[in-house]
């Protein structure tokens, strides 16, 4: 297996961020990423509570916390921007703008899902005119877990390559092996791994990723790595943003009950629309996320 060593790791970093290396993140968006994990994470817990499935495909304990990906990457998208997702995505399509109500509707949890190659179609079609236009315009990819060894995975991405597509992969796995022999190929674009239970390591390297690719300088793959370990404080996204805002003097209880609080009334009204008849699930709405 070739593997690329940390220093080549950092000259791609490097790269796509113009050698300029990273700007300074704003309190105001460093508490707005922390806001929208908790908003994701009570999503994700009551989807489960509400229809008995995790809300993100798979058992809901078969891998790490997924908020940190999702929100790091999809946080700066534009409303023209064009967000790829799997339907069973929730957090995804949350951050996309999709209405709660929408979100937890049963009908919409049954709907038939959309296979690898036809979300991978849809965002190189976007990504394509929007090149062809220059109208700056992006299209973002979110899966989880599906490799990128895969017949599918490799044509998606050998095209945005050679086409110098502006399309934003965003990969989650608990692999990092795996993240690491998909990096061996060269497909023409920068391929970064990044600590995916970290927002704001996800945040920094998307955000340049989104210039890179408004700029027309083609795609990139961001390669979420979380690795499972007993210490919720090093993998659990939101425990891990709560103490580094801890050291900034940013966090406090009250915040993460206030912003709790706020959407989880937002999130009722929306079960209510969307589930009426199922007023024993709606009484498990907690005023604060699980585990966190």
């Amino acid at each position: 297996m070739t593997t690329k060593t940390k220093e080549q790791k950092d000259a791609a970093t490097a790269a796509l961020a113009g050698n300029h290396g990273f700007s300074l993140i704003s309190d105001k968006k460093l508490l707005d990423l922390y806001s929208a994990m908790v908003k994701c994470r009570m999503i994700e817990e009551h989807a489960w509570d509400l229809f008995g499935f995790e809300g993100l495909g798979g058992n809901r304990d078969a891998g790490p916390r997924r908020e940190a990906a999702a929100v790091g990457a999809a946080i700066d998208l534009l409303p023209g921007d064009t967000v790829v997702a799997s339907r069973r995505d929730l957090i995804a399509n949350f951050l996309k703008g999709d209405p709660l109500s929408r979100l937890l509707s049963p009908k919409s949890v049954r709907a038939a899902e959309s296979s690898l190659a036809d979300l991978l179609h849809l965002a190189a079609t976007a990504a394509a005119t929007s090149r062809l236009k220059k109208n700056g315009k992006i299209a973002a990819v979110f899966l989880c877990g599906e490799s990128t060894s895969s017949g599918t995975w490799q044509e998606a991405l050998i095209k945005a390559g050679a086409d110098r597509l502006p399309i934003l992969f965003v990969r989650q796995t608990n692999l990092p092996d795996e993240a690491q022999s998909g990096m061996a190929r060269d497909f023409g674009f920068p391929v970064i791994p990044v600590d995916g239970s970290d927002v704001v390591a996800v945040y920094r390297v998307a955000t340049e990723a989104i210039t890179h690719a408004r700029k027309g300088n083609g795609a990139t793959l961001i390669e979420c790595v979380t690795t499972r370990s007993g210490d919720d404080a090093e993998t659990d996204p939101i425990l891990k943003m709560e103490a580094y805002l801890s050291r900034k003097g940013l966090f406090s209880e009250k915040l993460k009950r206030d912003v709790a609080a706020a959407f989880g009334r937002e999130l009722l009204a929306a079960i209510e629309r969307a589930a009426p008849a199922r007023p024993s699930k709606r009484s498990k709405l907690a005023a604060k996320p699980k585990n966190s």
